[in-house]
């Protein structure tokens, strides 16, 4: 049986508040009615049915355009802001003939711009600013957690407005930046590291307090010989360590966590470690 697409006459435009709501619904619950089989496909149907159903008063069209966008979608929740605005403003412009197109901008953008919003939203946001706040609590700060909430509260005013971006500029903006996302992606990722390996050296606490004498001649084995060779090298080594452990199946997060423990203890009872 053919399916059959027809156009309806009058344009609808989407307010405002439309597309804020939209935004909002999706944003709530991007991740909380994942499924293995479409993944996103379910949030972003139910986060813009009352956008569609303002834009299709036509009961048919309507059940069309939600089960295009029930098929499968996976995309980092920031960047689908702008995705997913975008693709609301083809069908707000062409109706139910934008259908194909709506399905072909989401599956050819959501791979590359999830490789952007991954670094950025899973890595570099929460690292530079979760080692901020991070660092202010083990100095006993309290604004360390204020800073924490602030930042993710000024975080979800930003997905908002990509969405607003997404959909004032259509795929414009997205289509426009090209090459440039994996100069973008590879920019961040530099950026992410540098924090990290700053956050190393900072946080990671481990010096070993082992004096060798020799006669009247004393070499403190951590500020003679360790700290000679690099500063916070066994930080450095120790990070490097729990890295190639988390890459071995045999070596779950809980067993390194209990390791570390282990380790610690001894080294300190036979005062190979400072406590």
């Amino acid at each position: 049986m053919k399916e059959t697409i027809t156009m309806s006459d009058e344009k609808i435009k989407l307010t405002k508040k439309d597309r804020r709501r939209a935004a909002v619904r999706y944003n709530f619950m991007a991740c909380n009615i994942f499924n293995y089989e479409s993944q996103m496909g379910p949030a972003v149907a139910w986060s813009l049915a009352p956008a569609l159903r303002k834009i299709y008063p036509n009961d048919d069209e309507y059940q069309m355009a939600l089960e295009n966008h029930f098929n499968y979608y996976n995309s980092t929740t920031v960047m689908s802001s702008l995705i997913l605005g975008a693709s609301l403003a083809m069908e707000e412009r062409d109706g139910i003939g934008a259908k194909d197109a709506v399905q072909s901008l989401k599956t050819s953008l959501m791979g590359p711009l999830a490789g952007v919003g991954d670094t950025l939203v899973w890595v570099l946001w929460p690292t530079i600013m979760g080692s901020i706040s991070g660092y202010m609590a083990l100095q006993g700060n309290p604004l360390g957690a204020v800073v924490w909430f602030i930042a993710n509260i000024a975080f979800w005013f930003v997905k908002l407005k990509m969405f607003d971006v997404g959909f004032t500029s259509g795929t414009k903006l997205i289509t426009s930046l090209g090459e440039r996302l994996n100069i973008f992606t590879e920019s961040a990722s530099i950026v992410g590291l540098s924090v990290v390996g700053a956050l190393v050296a900072t946080v990671v606490k481990i010096s070993m307090p082992v004096v060798f004498q020799f006669g009247k001649v004393k070499l403190n084995l951590q500020t003679g010989v360790f700290d000679k060779i690099m500063p916070a090298l066994l930080p450095a080594l120790l990070t490097l360590l729990i890295y190639k452990l988390l890459g071995s199946k045999k070596w779950t997060p809980t067993r390194i966590i209990l390791l570390v423990i282990a380790i610690s203890l001894v080294g300190t009872f036979f005062g190979i470690f400072k406590a």
